[in-house]
């Protein structure tokens, strides 16, 4: 469980620097984009959460 919440955290952090690219780029975000990134969030909370059940 640990390697898979590090894989996520580390697709976020891709996602987020993407994101931030095109905001130096002068792009405006697409709507979609902040789907995708509460999605990732939510992700992370649900197996962080899973994962203390776990060792308890």
């Amino acid at each position: 469980m640990l390697y898979f919440l590090i894989a996520v955290a580390a697709l976020l952090l891709v996602y987020a620097g993407v994101l931030v690219s095109f905001v130096r780029k002068g792009r405006k975000i697409p709507p979609s984009a902040y789907l995708v990134l509460a999605a990732l969030n939510g992700l992370i909370l649900a197996a962080v959460i899973a994962w203390a059940v776990a060792r308890r």
